[in-house]
């Protein structure tokens, strides 16, 4: 599989191995296909999971009538916690793909759920396609949906304004962080 991935890669790139190829194919598996619903109505995305683990270390570590430096302590584990699956996840993901070529396929496949460019620009598009139609009112429905501020006080550039901001907060988050995370 090396010798396809080497050979795949875009040959102006300055790129080599098949890290670039796989980060390539996720962005455009994602771009093409989005957030996989099909996937997601019958197993949680790996968000939820992340969730859920935060939510169950909160029910049993984080309680008010603690004192500021044990909820440092039970908040360090927490997170020390949520990083160890992480890795842990990440190590066993890349131990599998270098057992053969399906297995790159599957690694492309996990960084691409990870990935939520199109969904962002699917959201964005929205508020800008209901400001177009459905005026002001439109705009501020749509933009509801991916701010949480309340909109009903926002001009049409305000509107527009919180779309732009939400969408720049959001690359951060759904693309930036898992490509990072992944290299």
């Amino acid at each position: 599989m090396d010798a396809f991935l080497t050979g795949f890669l875009i040959p102006t790139s300055g790129f080599s191995g098949p890290l670039f190829t796989i980060l390539v194919l996720a962005l455009v598996l994602d771009a093409v296909c989005g957030d996989f619903p099909w996937l997601f109505r019958r197993v949680p995305h790996p968000v939820v999971w992340v969730g859920n683990l935060i939510g169950w270390f909160e029910k049993r570590l984080n309680r008010s009538d603690r004192s500021n430096m044990d909820l440092i302590v039970r908040g360090t584990i927490t997170s020390l916690a949520v990083i160890g699956a992480a890795g842990l996840f990440g190590a066993v993901i890349a131990q599998i793909s270098t057992i053969g070529d399906v297995f790159y396929a599957a690694e492309v496949f996990l960084l691409a759920v990870l990935i939520a460019q199109k969904g962002l620009y699917q959201h964005v598009k929205e508020v800008s396609v209901a400001l177009k139609k459905d005026g002001l009112s439109g705009g501020r429905a749509a933009v509801s949906m991916i701010v949480g501020r309340d909109p009903h006080t926002l001009d049409e550039a305000g509107v527009s304004r919180a779309a732009i901001e939400s969408c720049a907060e959001n690359f951060s988050d759904g693309v930036v962080a898992p490509l990072f995370w992944y290299v």
